[in-house]
């Protein structure tokens, strides 16, 4: 039986609780957050300990998911890894590098899981659309919001555009040449609006586009390969593919199987901590789309 914990009963956090509570083999052991009542509420519903500190239910868990404000990941996550812990850490994985690379680092030394909550590649139409993948020549990606007011202690690059980097990076698996970006501030003091373009070293192209003001909700990831088109709706869960065959060209619609990524995602994170296996989404996955996305904010700062 393995026994989690879930740092940060928010928006995020309460889900993590709900889906732990139900796992088999799991059991939901504790959940903290600096609102006592909120922490106290989740855990009168699943019948587990409430914290206002995290280090209070370190003797209760073998593993936690961490899901605070960005600014708080990298001493969260430390104070449970110096502890043996094994950690899912919603991404960003920490707020600069540096830190990134220390809590690797500490989870390396100490033979602990460290997976970082990248949800988008446990996405049943992201999986589904990666096998049609060959080698992909251009790639585009969408991901715009209307203005929710959350997340507005960061830059888009790092609340939106992460996902869709650590995407690309793992469709295109090469090494950057060149990055562009521009984009704007709104809403909030940090940037809103964000346009990359990024080449990589064996050819491809990808142009990355996220927004956290517009009028409405859309996510799209389309990519161009050699005589295919394949393109993906995260929000209808459809892809479409268009396939030159002969002299003509043949199109195709695709349901991915419906389920629940996060669930998927913690599956995989329990798999990992019984199997003592390497996450999915490991912390060096998590650094790398943290590195672009750094790149893509300071690249727009240039001219804004």
């Amino acid at each position: 039986m393995v026994k989690v914990g879930v740092i940060g009963t928010g928006s995020i956090g309460l889900h993590h609780a709900r889906i732990y509570s139900s796992l088999e083999g799991v059991r939901l052991a504790a959940v903290a957050d600096t609102d006592l009542q909120k922490a106290e509420e989740i855990a009168a519903k699943y019948n587990c300990k409430a914290y206002q500190s995290h280090i209070d239910m370190m003797g209760d868990v073998d593993a936690v998911s961490i899901a605070v404000p960005t600014i708080l990941h990298y001493q969260v996550a430390m104070d449970f890894l110096k502890n043996n812990k094994d950690i899912l850490i919603e991404k960003p994985i920490a707020s600069g590098i540096k830190e990134a690379e220390a809590l690797i680092t500490e989870a390396e030394k100490r033979k602990s899981i460290l997976q970082v909550g990248h949800l988008e590649r446990f996405n049943a139409g992201v999986a589904l659309i990666s096998s049609m993948i060959e080698e992909p020549r251009f790639i585009e990606s969408q991901r715009v919001s209307p203005f929710l007011g959350r997340c507005t202690d960061v830059d888009v690059t790092l609340d939106l555009m992460i996902h869709d980097i650590d995407i690309i990076l793992s469709l295109v698996n090469s090494e950057i040449s060149d990055l562009r970006a521009t984009g704007a501030k709104v809403f909030t003091d940090n940037i809103d609006i964000s346009h990359a373009w990024i080449e990589f070293r064996n050819g491809c192209i990808a142009e990355v586009v996220a927004s956290r003001i517009a009028s409405e909700k859309a996510r799209q990831l389309k990519v161009f390969q050699h005589n295919a088109y394949l393109s993906l709706d995260y929000i209808k869960q459809e892809i479409q593919t268009h396939r030159k065959i002969g002299g003509a060209v043949k199109s195709e619609i695709k349901k991915p199987e419906e389920k629940e990524p996060l669930r998927a995602e913690l599956i995989s994170f329990i798999e990992c901590i019984k199997g003592r296996t390497k996450p999915i989404v490991s912390g060096f996955e998590g650094k790398e789309a943290l590195e672009v996305a750094l790149r893509v904010s300071e690249e727009i700062r240039k001219v804004m």
